[in-house]
């Protein structure tokens, strides 16, 4: 992981997560009212929902195979993946590094929540298509043409089909011979999908 991915500052707690999804003012459990101090720098959890904590606590809980609070290092990459983030095995390699564990060791609820947010902060689809998309640009228009997006989207990294770049420029609603515009074309295809 580069450098600058890594945020000033200790790790936060498993409090400071709860604080950013909601919880305001006080660490709970702790019986302690002193609110929680802000000189550690940014939270790194500002994007956890509650509802993201309590589904990462769940999977964090199947592999706290003994229910000590704690997940060898060895399961942690299962437990990303099945959380959705794609991590690498040296990504999972530097985040261990990163809070001093070796690959033998164990690792508390707090730390999976600070390495699952760093990583999906590291996988941001909207950074990662924009990047692909300025580099597609050469004259810095603002746009590429959909056939040229057609082509690198089938032809570079993980190639896409035919039929499924046919979907996605339906979704983004992208004539076949039209022009692709960055931000709206990032915005469309990356908002959630729908929940039924």
């Amino acid at each position: 992981m580069a450098a600058e991915h890594l945020l000033p500052g200790p790790p936060p707690s498993l409090a400071d997560f709860r604080l950013e999804a909601g919880e305001k003012g006080t660490e709970r459990g702790s019986g302690s009212s002193k609110p929680t101090g802000s000189s550690r720098g940014p939270r790194m959890a500002k994007f956890l929902s509650q509802d993201q904590i309590n589904e990462y606590k769940e999977c964090f809980s199947l592999y706290d195979k003994q229910q000590r609070g704690k997940i060898k290092a060895t399961d942690l990459m299962v437990a990303m993946r099945c959380l959705g983030a794609s991590p690498t095995p040296g990504e999972v390699q530097r985040h261990l590094q990163t809070h001093g564990i070796d690959g033998n060791g164990d690792l508390d609820f707090s730390t999976f929540l600070t390495i699952m947010h760093m990583q999906i902060k590291q996988e941001d689809p909207r950074k990662e298509i924009l990047l692909a998309m300025l580099m597609a640009d050469k004259e810095k228009k603002g746009y590429i043409m959909a056939s040229d997006l057609r082509s690198k989207l089938t032809s570079l990294g993980e190639k896409l089909t035919h039929k499924e770049v046919d979907d996605l420029f339906k979704e983004g609603d992208i004539e076949p011979n039209g022009k692709v515009k960055y931000d709206e074309f990032i915005h469309k295809i990356t908002l959630p999908g729908r929940d039924y």
